[in-house]
C-alpha cells in the first residue's frame, strides 16, 4: 500500500471498544434523539453569514469538492456577532444518488482522542494519576515503558513504533476490513519494532499512544471505556448522539463512505467496516450537532480544571507549519481542536477561542487529493474566508 490505515489523524486514526451499555439500546436511543433534535435550531436563520459570504462559500464549498471529487460535505459555521451557516451538499449514497443531509452520523476518526484525553485528564483532576507517571505504572510491558510519562502518550512524544505503520498490521486489517481487533493485539504490531526516539525527543503522531491511555482509563477507574465516555463525559457534555461502539454497529441515519486505502487501491464502500483496530484512538461516532457542542467544550476545558486545561493547551512544535500539539489536541493558527479520518470519513472540530467561532466538517470519503487530506482542503478554503487572519494550516499525521 503506499499509505498506511495509520495516516487518519490529524486526519487520523480510530478505535473501538466497549461502548455505552448496552450498544442496541444505545443506537436506538441515539436514533431516537436524532429524530427530535430535527425540531431544534440546528439549521440556521433565514440569511446565515449574509448574502455575500454564504455566496462566496456556497461557490468555495462547491467547487472544492468537485475538485476533490469528494462524494458529499456537511459543513458548519457558528460565528457570534456575525450569523451561521450550515448546508450539506453533494451525495451520501453514490449508488441511489441520495443527497447528502445534515444530521448524518459519521465515523470520527482521530477525533476519539479528544475524548480519551479528556477522561485520562478528569483522572488527573481527581489524583488518581499524574501526567509525568510512567505508562508502566499502570500497563505492564511497554517499550521503554519506565520512562515514557502519560505526558509523552497524549503529546505525541513517545518514541513508541506506531502499529498502523506495520505492513503485517495493514496486510491483516485490509484483507478482512470486517473483522475485529482488541487493544492489546494492534499494540502487539507496534511492539515487534524497536521504538523511533527517546521519549519527549520529537514529536511523531502515533496512534499506539492513545490505544494504552484507553487502557489507563479502564484500570484506574475500574470501569469500560464506553461506559466511563458514557458517564464522565458524554452525559456531562451533552452529547446525545455521541457513542463508542463495539464493533462497527453504525445508528440510522449515516451516509456511506467511500475510501480508496483497499489492497486493490481501487475505491470501496467502507461503511460497514470495523474500526475497533482504532479502539481509543479513533472509532467514535458522532454528528454535527454534537460536534459543535464538544468543540467548545474542548477548546474551554468545561469537564476539567483551569489548571489541567492549561496543561493541556500546552502546545509543542510538530515540524508542521502552523500546526502545534498538546495533550490529544492540537492549535492550527489559531483553531484549537483536533480532525479525524479512517476509511470512508473525515471529520475537522475546531474552535477560535478569539472569536468565539466553531467550524465542523463532516465528509464521506478519505481519498487524498495530490496528498492532501480533502478535509483540510475544505478547512483551509472555508477559514482563508470567514477567519483570513487565521487560515487552518492543515494535518499532521502520518502517511
Amino acid at each position: 500500500m503506499r499509505r498506511t490505515s495509520a495516516r487518519r489523524l490529524f486526519a487520523a486514526a480510530l478505535l473501538v471498544a466497549s461502548v455505552l451499555a448496552p450498544v442496541a439500546a444505545t443506537s436506538a436511543t441515539a436514533v431516537d434523539a436524532v429524530a427530535a433534535d430535527r425540531h431544534e435550531k440546528e439549521d440556521c436563520p433565514k440569511g446565515g453569514l449574509g448574502p455575500e459570504l454564504n455566496a462566496r462559500l456556497d461557490k468555495t464549498i462547491e467547487d472544492v469538492r468537485t475538485q476533490a471529487g469528494v462524494p458529499g460535505v456537511v459543513v458548519g459555521l457558528w460565528i457570534p456577532g456575525k450569523g451561521c451557516y450550515v448546508r450539506a451538499t453533494g451525495v451520501a449514497d453514490k449508488t441511489t444518488g441520495q443527497p447528502m443531509f445534515k444530521d448524518t452520523y459519521l465515523r470520527i476518526g482521530s477525533e476519539t482522542k479528544t475524548f480519551t484525553v479528556t477522561a485520562l485528564l478528569e483522572l488527573v483532576d481527581e489524583g488518581k494519576v499524574g501526567l509525568d507517571d510512567p505508562i508502566d505504572k499502570y500497563i505492564r510491558g511497554v517499550p521503554n515503558g519506565d520512562k515514557i510519562t502519560l505526558r509523552h502518550l497524549a503529546e505525541m512524544r513517545s518514541g513508541l513504533f506506531p502499529y498502523t505503520s506495520d505492513p503485517d498490521f495493514d496486510h491483516d486489517f485490509l484483507s478482512d476490513p470486517k473483522r475485529g481487533f482488541n487493544p492489546w493485539e494492534v499494540l502487539s504490531y507496534g511492539y515487534r519494532h524497536p521504538n523511533t526516539f527517546e521519549p519527549g525527543a520529537q514529536f511523531q503522531y502515533c496512534n499506539s499512544n492513545l490505544i494504552l491511555l484507553g487502557l489507563v482509563v479502564e484500570k484506574v477507574s475500574g470501569q469500560r471505556l464506553g461506559d466511563f465516555f458514557d458517564q464522565r463525559v458524554l452525559r456531562p457534555a451533552r452529547l446525545r448522539h455521541t457513542l463508542f461502539p463495539e464493533g462497527a454497529e453504525f445508528p440510522e441515519p449515516h451516509a456511506h463512505g467511500y475510501t480508496d486505502q483497499t489492497l486493490s487501491g481501487a475505491i470501496e464502500d467502507a461503511t460497514d467496516w470495523n474500526p475497533s483496530w482504532g479502539w481509543s484512538a479513533g472509532a467514535m461516532i458522532s454528528n454535527l450537532h454534537d460536534l459543535r457542542r464538544w468543540a467548545k467544550v474542548v477548546a474551554t476545558g468545561e469537564l476539567l480544571s483551569p489548571e489541567t486545561q492549561a496543561e493541556r493547551l500546552k502546545t509543542l512544535p510538530t515540524g508542521f507549519p502552523g500546526t502545534s500539539y498538546g495533550l490529544g489536541i492540537f492549535d492550527s493558527n489559531g483553531w484549537i481542536g483536533h480532525n479525524g479520518s479512517l476509511p470512508g470519513y473525515e471529520t475537522v472540530t475546531v474552535y477560535l477561542p478569539e472569536q468565539k467561532a466553531t467550524m465542523v466538517l463532516l465528509l464521506n470519503t478519505d481519498t487524498l487529493v495530490q496528498g492532501q487530506e480533502p478535509s483540510t482542503l475544505f478547512a483551509r478554503a472555508i477559514t482563508e474566508i470567514i477567519t483570513p487572519d487565521h487560515v487552518y494550516a492543515g494535518v499532521i499525521g502520518p502517511r
